[in-house]
């Protein structure tokens, strides 16, 4: 029996609901469709189980061997609209981290597809070609995407390589008690510590990434980001405005820390978290090493809680960048599954980490 999460199934949906609708639509900041900007879909490309199989749309749906381009079979579109509509109904109903649905899994089967986890050999989670109107090409697009159906969905992940350094500076750091600090379990635990440190003359600063792959990936995309970013997670994790982005950037912009003249407005401070922000939508992993190169290279496409599948492509790029400042926060991930939150000594000096991680909101 084929089993899976929420998103895994969700990305079942889009697959079934594209080539039920035959277009995808483009999404404003707002989330809300552009009627006029709209993709026509000509075909979906997908490994199954290290089988290419294409899924063209000619009045019906054409399953056609990848190599040897012969037809497999011809399914109405209909089929398509009947079991998206079913299995949006069951991934809403469903409960659980993993869960099976026998009703879907018979169709699935029936088009010859029989997993529905992601191959391994793609970065993107769906592999479209598109009549572009703009331009007349067809071209083959790889979207990543994101579904509200669920809790919110991450942008970007927390782990170990998300970890910033922060050095303790302040009086009596050789003397400072810090096993009585980290008992600190008053909730929230870790503002609660900073606070206590703040009040007893403490200040911290950024030392350094604790993944140095992260933190070069970072000054690719902007020499500047580590600092900016090291920066919001305190405000964050001192409880200074709410976790949203949009909010800790207010405050940051107050604050001013790279010394930036914003005299004549210039957004400085937005404009580099929006391309941290579209680098990490579009390919951007903490732990590899980060080109510059997007691996979906047709966008974003986000799943709406009543099933409307829209994108952001990288043509409408204003849109989406607005999307993604406007709708991600901060968010604090597990403390002990990260190692983050404590103070430490490290040759005389004191230390502590703060950890990374962004979500939808």
């Amino acid at each position: 029996m084929l089993s899976g999460n929420r998103g895994e199934w969700t990305e079942t949906y889009v697959f079934l609901k594209l080539l039920a609708d035959g277009k995808l639509y483009a999404a404003d900041i707002n989330l809300n469709p552009i009627e006029e900007v709209y993709y026509p879909i000509i075909k979906i490309n997908r490994i199954d189980n290290g089988r290419s199989r294409q899924y063209s749309l000619n009045g019906k749906v054409i399953i056609i061997e990848g190599g040897k381009k012969e037809v497999l079979g011809e399914i109405p579109i209909q089929d398509f609209k009947n079991n998206a509509f079913e299995l949006l109904t069951l991934i809403k109903k469903s409960t659980g981290r993993s869960f099976q649905l026998p009703a879907i899994e018979k169709f699935l089967k029936s088009i010859d597809i029989s997993t529905i986890k992601g191959s391994k050999q793609k970065k993107s989670d769906i592999e479209i070609i598109v009549h572009d109107l703009h331009t007349g090409l067809k071209p083959e697009l790889g979207f990543s995407i994101k579904s509200m159906l669920g809790k919110d969905a991450t942008l970007f992940n927390a782990g170990d390589t998300t970890n910033f350094i922060y050095e303790l500076i302040g009086p009596n750091i050789k003397t400072l008690e810090i096993e009585k600090i980290n008992k600190i379990i008053d909730k929230p635990k870790i503002e609660t510590r900073l606070k206590k440190l703040e009040n007893e003359g403490y200040k911290l600063k950024f030392h350094k990434i604790e993944s140095l792959m992260f933190q070069l990936n970072l000054q690719l995309i902007d020499n500047a980001l580590p600092t900016i970013l090291s920066n919001l997670l305190l405000l964050k994790y001192l409880g200074v405005s709410s976790p949203k982005l949009l909010d800790l950037l207010d405050e940051l912009k107050k604050l001013n820390p790279l010394g930036f003249d914003l005299s004549k407005n210039h957004p400085f401070y937005e404009y580099k978290i929006k391309s941290f922000l579209t680098d990490t939508a579009l390919g951007m992993t903490p732990a590899a090493l980060w080109r510059g190169q997007y691996c979906a290279t047709g966008g974003m496409i986000v799943v709406k809680k009543s099933g409307e599948v829209l994108c952001y492509h990288i043509y409408n790029r204003s849109e989406f960048q607005e999307y993604l400042l406007n709708n991600t926060r901060l968010e604090q991930a597990d403390t002990t599954k990260y190692n983050f939150g404590k103070l430490y000594r490290e040759d005389s000096k004191v230390f502590i980490k703060l950890n990374l991680q962004v979500r939808f909101k």
